[in-house]
């Protein structure tokens, strides 16, 4: 088994790079199969796209030379040369603690953040989908938000905004002052986007909130926000102090065409979306602000990672080895299993004497190699119990061939071991 990533994000592309590697649950879904199907020594696929970065994960067969970056750009036609130096490859046990680092929050921009858990569980929830994850990947992807939850729920990071959506106001606050008493609208009713409605509002704000479609008893808006229909966004946009765009939308939601036309446009102009909501020449306009996530995240403290998670980090980790151990252990298990039943059955007591139980006491042979055999995992590797299986075969050859002098004599497994 060899694991392999490669990532971009905001540590080493800009937005205006990232976004061309920015994709939808569904391009993330169709990826995935597209990958693991075409690519040879493939043997799973999970690409992760979050506003911070995007990163494919593979499960490859045993020497593959692969760039899962340069795979990533074949499939979506990209130009790999301009993105190059920005994608970082790691292997092994470097890109699995990598994902938990992630998961746990600590490779985000605004460092400890909560969305992120999700995000890695939606990864590889969108690759089983598409049949493109295997088991290694399911094991590894388990453990590590297995690893970012025990984080979140364990240790305190920081006293910073845990949110792009919370660092957003927190950054409105700072520009503007006190919140309360004005206007926001909030383009888009996702998760951001009701995070965001919801601190808005929290913080005093009148919110309105867009839609696209209303399902009764599906859809759900904040609390005390009103709602406007989606294609009325530039008629609220009128005289607010505030516009904050969270949608998954391909295209812009606000172009700079469509914002110089309001008459009275907003103040601060905020774009938590990847790829971006709001035309980034719509921040030339003359008394408009506009933030990015960039923007948004670049003053966040990195903290020094308190050594609770670093233990939890390492648990993870073993546990994710410990499984990979016993999963390569199987095939060697299975064989010292067969070899060990072979030679309690070749005893003159079983062999001769108890032939018509000879099922039994293949079932009770093998049922308890089962017990012994299954703790042997945690001390031996398969090249270990491969050996002591041949070794146990070689003594049984021998034993069957001197039965005749040998009748009734006891071998004990610690001599045979």
């Amino acid at each position: 088994m060899l694991i392999l990533m490669s990532g971009l994000d905001y540590s080493q592309a800009p937005i205006e790079l990232r976004e061309q590697l920015s994709f939808t649950k569904t391009q993330v879904g169709a990826l995935d199969r597209r990958i693991r199907e075409e690519v040879e020594g493939v043997l799973g696929c999970v690409l992760l796209s979050t506003c911070n970065r995007t990163e494919l994960y593979l499960s490859c067969e045993e020497g593959a030379e692969l760039l899962p970056g340069e795979l990533l750009c074949g499939a979506v036609g990209a130009d790999y040369g301009l993105f190059e130096e920005a994608f970082v490859t790691r292997r092994g046990r470097v890109a699995v603690r990598h994902l938990m680092e992630v998961a746990g929050g600590l490779k985000s921009q605004i460092w400890g953040e909560d969305q992120i858990v999700s995000q890695v569980k939606g990864a590889i929830a969108a690759a089983r989908e598409a049949e493109a994850a295997d088991p290694v990947l399911e094991t590894l992807f388990r453990n590590a938000i297995a690893a970012g939850k025990e984080i979140k729920t364990k240790v305190r990071l920081t006293n910073v905004a845990a949110s792009a959506a919370e660092r957003a106001v927190q950054v409105l606050e700072r520009d503007m002052g006190r919140l309360s008493g004005r206007r926001a609208l909030v383009i888009g009713n996702g998760e951001m986007g009701r995070l965001a409605a919801g601190l808005l509002r929290q913080a005093g704000c009148a919110v309105t909130v867009t839609l696209r479609t209303y399902r009764h008893g599906e859809t759900v808006v904040p609390a005390g926000c009103a709602v406007v229909p989606y294609e009325a966004r530039f008629t609220a946009m009128e005289g607010a102090d505030i516009v904050l765009s969270a949608t998954t939308s391909p295209h812009y939601t606000v172009t700079v065409e469509q914002l110089r036309r309001v008459a009275r446009p907003p103040a601060r102009v905020v774009d938590l979306a990847m790829p971006r909501d709001v035309d980034p020449a719509a921040g030339e306009l003359p008394g408009v602000t506009l933030y990015n996530v960039d923007a948004l995240g670049a003053e966040q403290h990195r903290g020094q990672v308190p050594q609770a998670v670093r233990d939890i980090l390492s648990d993870h980790m073993e546990r994710f080895y410990g499984w990979e151990r016993y999963r390569r252990c199987l095939p060697a298990l299975e064989a010292l299993k067969l070899a060990v039943t072979e030679r309690i059955l070749s005893y003159p007591e079983v062999g001769e004497e108890a032939l018509d139980r000879e099922d039994l006491a293949a079932l009770t042979a093998a049922r308890a190699v089962d017990l012994v055999a299954g703790a042997l995992k945690e001390r031996f590797g398969p090249e270990d119990l491969e050996r002591c299986a041949e070794k146990i075969r070689a003594h049984t050859a021998v034993k069957s061939r001197e039965r005749g002098e040998q009748s009734g004599k006891t071998v004990s497994f610690s001599h045979i071991c």
